[in-house]
């Protein structure tokens, strides 16, 4: 499709809208035109907005619970460090989360796979398929706060609650089905980015690094399993 042929470029708001009705019209417009700063600080917005909404005693406990499980006492500055933690370290957090998946997202397909695409490109890509997780994420709030579980997902392991506690329980509950969401939107530009990569194929491999990173990460002791 070239420059004369190509519909007008979407705004922010209508780029939202299409990462999770329309993310083949997304990815095409993002790998002529990969912008991402107006999507990255966005995304951070909205999920320092999730951190602002929990009430800070709920993360407070959150904490004290952890380290209690750890065989130890709470520090004194559990309350500070959430305090100045929702501040900065959510939005920091958050986009150094994005730049780090955009950078194995280029790892795997253009330097290991050998397609045609740029850092850039696939750092469009993942911030606006992050805004899947987090406007869903807003959502998620009200019932966070009221079961007082700041790690409460919507998971494969929802489907499985008949499994036994241990290891697969684990492992499954860890695979964020938003975050699944947002690896397919990613196989879909991907696509875009190089059409010789079908959308299956990207999809295949991004959704078996998603589920390879669940499963080793749940061998970790401490990790939490996303409830």
């Amino acid at each position: 499709m070239t420059d004369e042929t190509a519909p007008p470029f979407p705004s922010l708001p209508r780029r939202a809208l299409q990462a999770f009705v329309s993310p083949d019209k997304l990815g095409e417009a993002l790998a002529r035109n990969p912008v991402w700063a107006g999507a990255l600080l966005a995304a951070t917005l909205v999920g320092a907005l999730q951190f602002f909404l929990i009430p800070e005693e709920i993360w407070d406990q959150m904490m004290i619970e952890a380290a209690l499980e750890g065989g130890g006492e709470p520090p004194e500055w559990i309350g500070s460090f959430m305090r100045y933690f929702r501040i900065f370290g959510a939005p920091i957090g958050i986009a150094v989360y994005m730049f780090v998946k955009s950078g194995l997202t280029a790892l795997i397909f253009a330097f290991v796979l050998g397609d045609e695409g740029r850092y850039r490109q696939y750092l469009s890509l993942v911030v606006h398929s992050q805004l899947v997780p987090l406007l869903v994420g807003l959502l998620l709030v009200y019932p966070r706060v009221i079961t007082g579980n700041v790690q409460l997902t919507l998971n494969v392991g929802s489907f499985f609650f008949f499994l036994p506690d241990g290891y697969l329980l684990k492992a499954l509950t860890m695979l964020d089905l938003t975050q699944l969401w947002a690896w397919l939107i990613i196989a879909q530009g991907v696509h875009s980015i190089d059409p010789k990569r079908s959308f299956k194929s990207a999809a295949i491999v991004l959704m078996g690094w998603a589920i390879l990173v669940a499963f080793g990460l749940a061998l970790l002791p401490g990790m939490p399993s996303g409830g």
